[in-house]
């Protein structure tokens, strides 16, 4: 009896199943895992360019879906150096601050302790069957380009990926404030007053074209993943506010190639998926500088260049990619009625970006393939400098069943003046 007792109360705490505590050389390794050295790939060098006739060779550096793309000559993908994209002081230091105050709770989505800094900043354990948990736990308090940022503008268009026809273009704004646990903008630890105790909101607004003029998109995020997640819905021509039911945010957004839910790659509570660790590998992604690449001409901006898009129908990100440091994760619905099986994950191990996500359907079969350009703070526009953060440049997402695409261009603003807390309301909704 008193051994069952002992055993209800450790897994009551989170401590059954998990890895050892976490010590400064780990927070060292997880900030800084190219101090000692860059990876290496046999058939992987910086300056070539892979393509169909030598991508065999550097396959064991690609993601399945764009070892396929390159090989079917759909894209080519050229290779930059490794560099850190270094991380927010501030961050580390509350990371070292509360280093092994956190644990996981009896159920997934039970964070226990956690004040700010990255939760669990020692190596995945593939013996830790919460493995997979506390990686995303990582990328749900990851430094979210700051405590608040906007992105503006952000063009976005769809694409046919046969004829590279494009048959829609929207422009809109997007703004995100963190409520809790802030490190790098006053105020700090927390926006105050925050009745409802959320953790983040995001807040869109689109400006063109003219049918969707002023339809408006609120997800509020609460601090306990047990509640749902609260997503409203503004359609201009309707003039109205509608809340979202759960199962909408995996609809189509606004005709896109995009769900509400794969926004950043994953946007959704915790405990709506089983997560599963699936290893560590050095593996390309889209990690780059953003003004040593080659960039559009249009849309034009008076002291900004987008990305550009190249390959079938002009669906890829037309950037230099990076070996990286990547811990693969599969989260698979917990819901059976989900539109997809799974997602297969790849995280970056120094920043916790998802950068690279592959999406399958319900019957097992890929469905779409999620690219998130990612650029270092020092290398996008002047006055993000210094932030320590990695800058989400802009996207494409391919459905590779339906050979269409959807690609955005970002130009972020790390400025938390341009997301004043007024903008994250049912009110503002309305007013605006």
């Amino acid at each position: 009896m008193k051994m069952k007792t002992m055993t209800s109360m450790l897994l009551a705490a989170g401590v059954i199943g998990t890895a050892q505590a976490a010590t400064e050389a780990d927070v060292d390794k997880s900030f800084g895992p190219y101090k000692s050295g860059v990876p290496t790939v046999a058939g992987v060098k910086p300056g070539m360019v892979i393509d169909k006739s030598n991508v065999e060779a550097a396959k064991a550096a690609l993601i399945p879906s764009m070892a396929q793309f390159i090989k079917s000559g759909q894209t080519t993908l050229a290779v930059g150096e490794t560099y850190s994209f270094g991380i927010s002081k501030n961050y580390i230091d509350a990371t070292r601050k509360n280093l092994n105050k956190v644990s996981l709770g009896p159920n997934v989505g039970d964070l226990v302790g956690f004040v700010a800094g990255r939760p669990f900043p020692q190596e995945p354990d593939a013996k830790d069957p919460r493995a997979g948990e506390k990686v995303f736990w990582n990328f749900q308090h990851n430094n979210r380009i700051g405590d608040s940022y906007t992105i503006w503008p952000w063009h976005m268009e769809y694409k046919n990926m046969a004829s590279g026809k494009v048959e829609r273009t929207l422009k809109q704004e997007y703004h995100i404030i963190q409520w809790k646990h802030r490190v790098d903008q006053d105020p700090r630890p927390e926006v105050e007053p925050n009745p409802s105790q959320l953790l983040r909101s995001g807040y869109l607004k689109v400006h063109e074209p003219q049918d969707l003029k002023d339809t408006q998109l609120l997800i509020s995020r609460f601090s306990d993943d047990a509640k749902l997640d609260e997503v409203y819905l503004y359609l201009g021509f309707q003039r109205r506010v509608r809340r979202l039911a759960s199962n909408q945010v995996t609809d189509p957004f606004l005709g896109s190639d995009l769900m509400v839910e794969d926004f950043e790659g994953y946007n959704g509570r915790m405990r709506d998926m089983k997560w599963e660790y699936k290893g560590t590998r050095d593996l390309l992604v889209p990690f780059y500088a953003h003004n040593k690449q080659k960039l559009a001409e249009e849309p034009k901006e008076p002291d900004f260049k987008f990305i550009d898009f190249g390959g079938e129908g002009a669906c890829f990100p037309n950037v230099t990619w990076q070996l990286r440091k990547t811990y693969v994760i599969e989260s698979v619905p917990v819901n059976p009625d989900h539109v997809i099986s799974k997602r297969v994950h790849y995280v970056d191990a120094e920043t916790y970006a998802l950068s690279l996500n592959e999406i399958y359907d319900r019957k097992g079969e890929l469905w779409k393939t999620f690219v998130i350009a990612y650029t270092d703070s020092e290398s996008h526009m002047p006055k993000n400098a210094g932030r320590g953060v990695a800058i989400n440049d802009g996207f494409s997402i391919i459905d590779v069943q339906a050979k269409h695409c959807t690609t955005g261009k970002f130009k972020v603003h790390l400025d938390q003046e341009m997301s004043p807390t007024k903008l994250f309301s049912v009110q503002y909704m309305r007013g605006s």
